[in-house]
């Protein structure tokens, strides 16, 4: 049976969270389940990208982050729209904050039962693709299925020149899941997980330029039925959202301002965020 998309009535604040611009896309499907929902976004732009910090790092700083931006904002629910952030730190996030928390994790299981050659494409970051979590989520849901992994910081940085409308060449995005078609059984795959929330920015362009018809999933519109079915009952006043807090000075951002404005979020706040000499540790080559 075709889903039927049917709008939420639900209300209550929701804040959305990421390393960058790639929380976009899920703040988008989160809008268009709950349009009654005030929907607000958060940037730690001071620690952009996550895909190559290291686990100790990350694992220090997410909660911190998270418990200041959530004092700010006030939401009813934290949706972590990070899948390196997820894998790595939900558990101690969920520790941290005092209201519900909606991770994202790579949507294996939907492949897994989507894919007709048993082959299945995951693109994300190098840090996803070494979580023991993404193993696990394999281990589980696609049990006697080929999974090819790939890690790009590449195509996260791809996804966000294209959201500040600069040009980028054609060229750029078949060169980024090219290791996907040419590894080993590359040539069986007809579904790619896109594992991380920036890549649905992209979507068309890799669409486009793969060498054969395959389907991109991802996990946006799952993780907006989860923020609505976890939103508690009695919840902070609507309004109209639009307000995104970065954790570094807006005029210090490569562009973000106005890639915040194109999509919904004109409001921007700077949340001061103190962090300690970890914070700055790069992942192990």
């Amino acid at each position: 049976m075709p889903y039927t998309f049917e709008p939420s009535p639900a209300r209550g604040r929701v804040l959305v969270f990421d390393s960058g611009i790639g929380g976009l896309t899920v703040a988008a499907e989160i809008r268009a389940l709950g349009p009654r929902l005030s929907v607000h976004y958060a940037a730690d732009t001071a620690f952009f990208p996550y895909g190559d910090k290291s686990d100790e790092a990350l694992r220090d700083r997410l909660p911190r982050v998270a418990k200041a931006l959530v004092d700010t904002v006030q939401p009813d629910v934290f949706v972590i729209a990070c899948n390196t952030a997820s894998t790595l730190a939900l558990a101690e996030v969920r520790a941290a904050l005092a209201i519900p928390v909606v991770g994202t994790v790579p949507a294996i299981k939907p492949a897994a039962k989507l894919t007709e050659t048993g082959t299945i494409g995951l693109l994300a970051t190098p840090g996803t693709i070494r979580r023991a979590y993404t193993a696990r989520l394999i281990e589980e849901f696609a049990a006697g299925k080929r999974v090819i992994l790939h890690g790009s910081l590449e195509l996260v940085k791809l996804a966000e020149a294209h959201a500040r409308g600069e040009d980028v060449p054609t060229e750029a995005y078949a060169a980024a899941q090219a290791p996907l078609f040419d590894a080993e059984g590359g040539g069986e795959i007809d579904t790619i997980v896109l594992a991380c929330t920036h890549f649905p920015l992209v979507r068309g362009q890799l669409i486009a330029t793969a060498p054969r018809p395959v389907s991109y999933i991802d996990s946006g519109a799952a993780i907006a039925r989860q923020t609505i079915r976890v939103l508690p009952e009695n919840t902070h006043s609507g309004g109209q959202g639009g307000t995104a807090c970065l954790t570094r000075p807006p005029d210090e951002t490569d562009g973000i301002s106005r890639v915040l404005r194109r999509y919904g979020f004109p409001e921007l706040q700077f949340v001061a965020f103190d962090p300690n000499a970890t914070t700055s540790a790069d992942a192990a080559p």
